[in-house]
């Protein structure tokens, strides 16, 4: 790729994460963990969620798992081997599991998760793909905001 090209992509990825960043403060608004998805094909946004675990009562209400569930009934089928999944914080082990069953096709995520990250952080569990379907991996995009909403959220919880 050529410098130009990548700096296209890079912007495009800054473009979308400030998507799924909407849907983290969304999520914030609510009083759950401020993580935020979006799943793009075709450079339209065909999928968001963000965390609603407390609101739903449901520990698997990831914000990953919403955006999957509503992409994969966008009309497409369930199948999104051309799609990019934006998400705020590295995928847990649990969203890694859904992104795999789902074929998504390239994932995006702003920080790094060390504690339960499953696709860097504690383990590389998208190289691991049962499916065979190579899924390309961006990390880092716009990490530095995407991490603090997440420390401004705990912080506040703290105090």
């Amino acid at each position: 790729m050529s410098e130009g090209e990548l700096f296209a992509a890079f912007r495009t990825h800054e473009r979308w994460m400030a998507e799924a960043m909407k849907e983290a403060r969304s999520a914030q608004e609510k009083g759950e963990v401020p993580v935020g998805a979006v799943v793009v094909r075709d450079g339209l946004v065909i999928g968001r969620g963000h965390n609603q675990v407390e609101s739903l009562s449901d520990p698997t209400a990831h914000a990953e798992i919403l955006a999957i569930g509503a992409a994969s009934g966008h009309g497409e089928g369930w199948r999104l081997t051309d799609t990019t999944l934006y998400v705020t914080l590295e995928p847990c082990t649990m969203c890694c599991g859904a992104i795999l069953l789902a074929r998504v096709g390239t994932v995006v995520f702003g920080a790094a998760d060390p504690r339960a990250g499953g696709v860097v952080s504690t383990g590389r569990l998208l190289d691991g793909n049962p499916y065979r379907q190579q899924i390309e991996v961006v990390g880092g995009i716009s990490a530095t905001e995407c991490g603090a909403v997440l420390s401004d959220f705990f912080q506040a919880r703290r105090d």
